[in-house]
């Protein structure tokens, strides 16, 4: 009698298909995903080697910018500078330096990434910063801060101690209009701080991790199916 077990194995069969072509197409999806990274990382190694872009009065369309090499030259404005919280380096707590450069002949700043330096003992002092006074060219990395970000607490600006960094955060707080993206300083002034910048970490890895657990589900799925479906036999005719 073979109807019944026919009818039985309906359903399964159908949440079977069903189950492996979502993890097969989730899995191409992390493929693509990670397509779309290497040819990112591909195009900032190509754009590292060209000349930097010229940070002037008018304002750039961040998108056009984002991880380009980039130069500006004017003049720190200590004022409106903050410090980033809770940033590590080699184990040490510490702050994330960032200081508007006002632009040559401009009344437009760019934010300016300058390094970190180490918390002081008290967080009520904030650590003195050595600013040139004079004009000087800054070259470095644009990047556009993401504003997804874990927040430790609803206090994200105690003062110029802040969590985290977006330019609208900070346009909204500072009365200075700003480039919308932060130049990661790379040219050495003697001011004491550390820029030891790690290159971007564009995710090609954990797409392809997340691509090979998607495909593995599909295999265990299969074999699943196989093992208590076509290994199931039919009761002894009487």
């Amino acid at each position: 009698m073979r109807g019944p077990d026919r009818h039985g194995r309906f359903w399964p069969t159908v949440a079977a298909v069903v189950a492996i072509a979502l993890t097969i197409a989730l899995g191409n999806w992390q493929l693509g995903r990670a397509a779309q990274k290497r040819d990112l990382k591909l195009r900032f190694e190509a754009q590292a080697a060209q000349p930097p872009i010229h940070v002037g009065a008018e304002e750039l369309v961040a998108h056009d910018v984002d991880l380009r090499r980039v130069e500006a030259r004017g003049i720190f404005d200590p004022r409106y500078s903050i410090f980033i919280d809770n940033r590590i380096y080699h184990g040490t707590p510490g702050y994330q330096v960032v200081m508007p450069l006002r632009l040559e002949r401009s009344d437009r700043y760019v934010l300016v990434d300058r390094g970190w330096l180490p918390r002081p003992a008290y967080r009520t002092e904030l650590p003195e910063i050595r600013t040139p006074r004079e004009p000087v060219t800054v070259i470095g990395a644009a990047l556009v801060p993401s504003g997804r970000m874990l927040e430790l607490s609803g206090t994200v600006i105690e003062g110029r101690i802040w969590q985290n960094l977006t330019i609208e955060r900070y346009r909204k707080t500072m009365p200075i209009s700003v480039q919308p993206f932060v130049l990661r300083q790379e040219n050495a002034f003697d001011d004491g701080l550390i820029r030891a910048w790690d290159p971007p970490d564009f995710g090609i890895d954990k797409h392809y991790g997340y691509a090979f657990q998607w495909f593995a589900m599909a295999a265990t799925i299969l074999v699943f199916y196989a093992v208590t479906q076509f290994r199931r036999k039919d009761p002894p005719s009487p």
